[in-house]
């Protein structure tokens, strides 16, 4: 593991191969490890892959009791200036996502290319919001054995969940592990989101969205709706995936990244 002291957090991140930076952004409440596949498939087909564990989860604490999604790409941009990283492709699944979008908005410079993968531009609704309050009240009191158990039945397609038990038992341990501090921390920073269905049209780099056929937390719509805005991107469907597309259908998911990088 590598650690980085950046914006009064220790980062916890990895750095694998060399060639233009990948940066790799974790959704919820996951952390860095389910980017195993990809960081050892493309850091050896000629990029340097960047997974950082987003403040509260995996090996990096929260700090207080919101982490924003503009906290978290401040965390990212900085830890690129650790790694004297000018400029990268930016991928986040799920929350991930939304992290990119406000890195986008805030680097627009420091991005080469974006890849959306299980993830929607709008904020979320007032009841969307109260839920999320609800989750977080709830992982505090409760800790993260009930956010597993019902999460994983939509987090993964019916096919993952019949035949890839060590998916099933990967995907749990990082919700297991996660700290419910910081779990709640991101619940609440990714309600307070910003809004960038208005600022698709504005992204003017090429851009590849990612979507599982089964994913009922993100659907297909929301990917369609995105790829529609934004002017320089492709669609990639994934079938036999839900949310988790990248751990569920590794091969394909690195096949399009491949091709879509070079």
């Amino acid at each position: 593991m590598n650690s980085a002291r950046i914006r009064e957090i220790e980062l916890a991140y990895d750095d694998a191969g060399s060639g233009p930076a990948l940066v790799l952004l974790h959704g919820y409440p996951f952390n860095r490890s389910m980017w195993r596949d990809q960081i050892d498939f493309l850091s050896t087909h000629g990029n340097r892959v960047v997974a950082p564990d987003m403040r509260g989860l995996g090996e990096t604490k929260a700090t207080s009791e919101i982490s924003t999604m503009d906290d978290m790409a401040r965390d990212v941009a900085a830890l690129m200036d650790k790694l004297e990283i000018d400029r990268a492709v930016v991928c986040g699944l799920s929350m991930g996502g939304y992290v990119a979008f406000e890195f986008v908005h805030l680097f627009p410079s420091r991005v080469r290319a974006l890849i959306l993968a299980g993830t929607r531009a709008p904020a979320d609704n007032e009841q969307e919001k109260q839920v999320r309050e609800q989750q977080a009240q709830r992982i505090l009191t409760e800790g993260m054995n009930f956010v597993a158990d019902a999460t994983l039945r939509k987090l993964l397609a019916p096919r993952t969940l019949a035949e890839k038990p060590e998916v099933i038992a990967s995907v749990r341990e990082m919700i297991l592990r996660s700290d419910p501090q910081g779990a709640a921390a991101a619940q609440r920073g990714m309600a307070a989101r910003r809004d960038h269905s208005d600022n698709l049209r504005r992204i003017n780099v090429p851009t590849l969205v990612i979507v599982g056929r089964e994913d009922p937390i993100r659907p297909v719509a929301d990917s369609e709706f995105m790829h529609s805005k934004i002017r320089d991107s492709r669609l990639e469907v994934i079938e036999d995936a839900a949310h988790m597309t990248n751990m569920e259908q590794p091969e394909i998911f690195n096949r399009g990244l491949h091709e879509f990088l070079t």
